[in-house]
């Protein structure tokens, strides 16, 4: 009897593995499908804030979560300075203000944004599925990037739609 043999691997169009590079991870992370995310930070009573797919759960108990923000980023001053960050879920109908808040030098906080001081005097968007005000428990160094973890200790998960998802470079949403 002859044992099984095992289905082939998957590898690049040659057949050979790629080399780890910044590209491969960027073509990788591009097939995975992320929801959305926008975390802001006050600084001088100024907001400011980012468009972040990092976003992860790490604990329930405590409650943490995660996500990433390079250190050449316009945002990273306020997030490494901050005891304090707002977290906010996107919705589908959120696309335009997603791209807003990833793109540099844009006027993320003008009268198209619909925000509020929060808790903590964390700068709050308005329409988002959800959010969390988080109090930072950790900033780890990664590479060109920091990994932030943060303690959630206020938030509210009642906002109605369906979630914005980050996917081949575009925002899409949701299908059935």
């Amino acid at each position: 009897m002859t044992a099984p043999t095992a289905p082939p691997v998957p590898f690049g169009s040659a057949g050979d593995p790629l080399p780890g590079s910044p590209d491969l991870l960027r073509s990788v992370f591009r097939r995975h499908a992320a929801g959305v995310a926008v975390i802001t930070a006050a600084t001088g009573g100024r907001p400011v804030g980012f468009t972040a797919t990092s976003l992860n759960s790490v604990s329930a108990d405590p409650p943490l979560l995660s996500f990433t923000i390079g250190t050449g980023a316009s945002s990273w001053p306020a997030v490494r300075d901050s005891e304090y960050l707002g977290v906010h879920i996107l919705g589908e109908h959120q696309r335009e203000l997603a791209g807003l808040f990833a793109r540099s030098g844009a006027d993320r906080f003008g009268a198209q944004t619909e925000w509020a001081p929060g808790p903590h005097g964390v700068p709050l968007l308005g329409g988002v599925l959800a959010w969390l005000v988080c109090r930072v428990a950790a900033r780890v160094p990664a590479g060109a990037h920091r990994v932030v973890i943060a303690e959630a200790v206020a938030g509210d998960p009642a906002g109605e739609g369906r979630p914005l998802l980050y996917h081949q470079g575009r925002f899409n949403a949701l299908r059935d």
